[in-house]
């Protein structure tokens, strides 16, 4: 089972980058505030980017560099990138 790495965009417009082997489980804990500190204080609206790793050391050096992006530098990625959500991950929000 592949490893994802993830971008869901919150109340205030901005980002929460994480990774998870199971994208289903994972949003539900941010739904209900439990997933990450982070999502409990700025609520998320909708899943905006994934990407699938084979190895779970893959999905965090991708988190990391996510997540070292400028807001501006996030937003181009969501926008330009071939790795928005398929209807398969849509309904999650």
């Amino acid at each position: 089972m592949p490893y994802y790495v993830y971008m869901l965009l919150c109340e205030g417009d901005t980002f929460y980058t994480g990774y998870t082997k199971n994208p289903e489980s994972r949003m539900g804990f941010h739904k209900r505030g439990k997933g990450a500190k982070y999502t409990h204080l700025h609520r998320p609206k909708r899943l905006v980017y994934i990407e699938g790793h084979d190895l779970q050391c893959e999905a965090m050096r991708r988190e990391r560099q996510i997540k070292k992006l400028t807001h501006s530098q996030k937003l181009k990625l969501v926008n330009s990138s071939a790795f928005k959500p398929t209807k398969n991950f849509l309904n999650l929000f």
